[in-house]
């Protein structure tokens, strides 16, 4: 049976890697995101998921459903969200994986935690995913000081839901990095009613060229979709992460933050 989302906040106790995050990001004490946690009802009824937020300094804002890579909501998740905040965002990701195993927080710096993201990604039921980002986007927009708008950004795996999200949610606007498998989407480009945004890296070892051809010629003339290649990796804009390109992140972000500000006010 399906059921309202409904939100429960709770302030967060800043971890280690969350106190660390707040020092990158030092400024003055008024002008500092706030963040915590809320619990997202599941619409099917099997429980409830946790989502991290974080909170610009001045509201009304619109509010960025902020999806996950095969790494969970991590240190570069956690610091994705700061980032937006900064922008004038309120940012919500939610924990995708709480189906298989709650509070998954992996880096991409080891062998082992590859391992598991890999198992994590085969576990994962897309559906159930995009039915659970469309309870977090309609939480998003019940948010405190949201102006009602909300959009999605996502990230690897995320992009890819990002990408389905745009074809099949109604969120504003709809921002993909480097998804993957994004040619075996193209199909449903005709459902798309907001803005989609897409970050393609060039020399993307986990989407092939030849799935990249596709997407252009599937996006080309389409006035909704604005498509970007980059010279660069897959996970180019991760946070510290292992395949972070400087450059090709800033101009990506940089057109993101433009389109949001666009969609979302």
């Amino acid at each position: 049976m399906r059921q309202g989302t409904h939100v429960i906040r709770r302030a967060v106790s800043a971890t280690a890697p969350e106190r660390a995050l707040a020092s990158d990001h030092e400024t003055p004490r008024e002008k500092k995101p706030f963040m915590n946690t809320i619990s997202i009802e599941a619409t099917d009824g099997s429980g409830r998921f946790s989502a991290f937020v974080a909170e610009p300094p001045h509201k009304p804002a619109g509010a960025v459903v902020v999806i996950q890579e095969i790494f969970g909501v991590n240190a570069a998740m956690r610091e994705t969200c700061a980032f937006l905040a900064d922008l004038g965002f309120i940012a919500v990701c939610p924990d995708l994986f709480w189906r298989i195993e709650p509070g998954i927080d992996l880096t991409d710096k080891t062998e082992a935690e590859w391992k598991r993201a890999f198992e994590l990604f085969q576990g994962f039921d897309q559906a159930k995913g995009i039915e659970d980002l469309k309870a977090t986007l309609a939480a998003a927009r019940k948010l405190p000081g949201c102006n009602g708008r909300a959009g999605t950004i996502g990230y690897c795996l995320g992009g890819r839901l990002a990408f389905m999200m745009a074809e099949k949610s109604d969120a504003d606007i709809n921002i993909s990095y480097y998804g993957v498998g994004l040619d075996s989407l193209i199909g449903e480009l005709d459902a798309l009613r907001a803005p989609l945004v897409v970050h393609i890296a060039d020399r993307d070892e986990y989407f092939p060229a030849e799935g990249r051809a596709k997407v252009d010629a599937a996006v080309r003339g389409n006035r909704l979709v604005h498509a970007y290649h980059y010279d660069a990796d897959h996970a180019f804009a991760r946070v510290k992460g292992v395949h972070w390109d400087g450059r090709s992140a800033a101009i990506a972000n940089g057109r993101s933050a433009e389109a949001l500000v666009a969609a979302l006010g």
